[in-house]
C-alpha cells in the first residue's frame, strides 16, 4: 500500500483559498461580474468555496458554474455544463480545477468557453503539478509542486476533511 503525505491540511486550504480570491479580485478590480465555472467534482468543489469566499469580500456578481467532461477522454463524450454559454459574451470567466497535472483537461474545458467571445479567461487551481503536456499556465496557484510522474496529489473535500496529499 502507498504511503502518503500531508501536503495541504484544513487552515491552509483556507489561507490559499483566501489568497487566491484576493488576486482574482486585484486582477479584475474594474469587473461587474466574474464567473467561476468549476470542472467537476474537486474542481467544482473547490470553486464553491472560491465563491462563497468572493462574495463575502466584494459587491462584485459571482456566478458559480459547473463543467463536467470525460477526463480520462476528453475527446469522447459531450460536455455538460449548467449554464447558457452566450451568459459568458464579453465576460471575465475563471476556469478552475483542483490539480493542473498535464494540462490536458483544462485544454479540453476551455473548447465550449471559446465558442462563445468572453472578455477573457484565466485558470485558478489549488495544486499545480508542473508536468504540462498541454500549453497550459494556470494564472492563480495555490500550491506549485515538482513531483514525479509516479506521484499523485489527491484532494480531500468531505464534511469531516479538507486535506491534499502526496500519495
Amino acid at each position: 500500500m502507498p504511503t502518503s503525505t500531508l501536503i495541504l491540511d484544513s487552515v491552509s486550504i483556507q489561507q490559499k483559498i483566501h489568497r487566491i480570491a484576493y488576486q482574482i479580485l486585484e486582477r479584475n478590480y474594474d469587473e461587474q461580474e466574474l464567473y467561476l465555472v468549476g470542472i467537476q467534482g474537486n474542481g467544482y468543489l473547490f470553486a464553491e468555496k472560491l465563491a462563497a469566499f468572493l462574495k463575502t469580500i466584494t459587491k462584485t456578481t459571482i456566478h458559480l458554474c459547473s463543467l463536467s467532461l470525460n477526463k480520462k477522454k476528453p475527446n469522447k463524450d459531450e460536455m455538460e455544463y449548467d449554464f447558457d454559454l452566450k451568459s459568458l459574451n464579453k465576460k471575465t470567466v475563471i476556469l478552475v480545477d483542483d490539480v493542473a497535472n498535464t494540462g490536458r483537461t483544462v485544454a479540453y474545458a476551455l473548447k465550449p468557453l471559446l465558442d462563445c467571445l468572453p472578455k477573457k479567461i484565466e485558470v485558478a487551481v489549488l495544486v499545480d503539478r508542473e508536468h504540462k503536456l498541454f500549453p497550459i499556465s494556470s494564472d492563480y496557484v495555490g500550491l506549485s509542486l515538482s513531483t514525479t510522474h509516479k506521484e499523485h496529489v489527491n484532494v480531500v473535500f468531505e464534511d469531516e476533511e479538507e486535506a491534499v496529499y502526496l500519495v
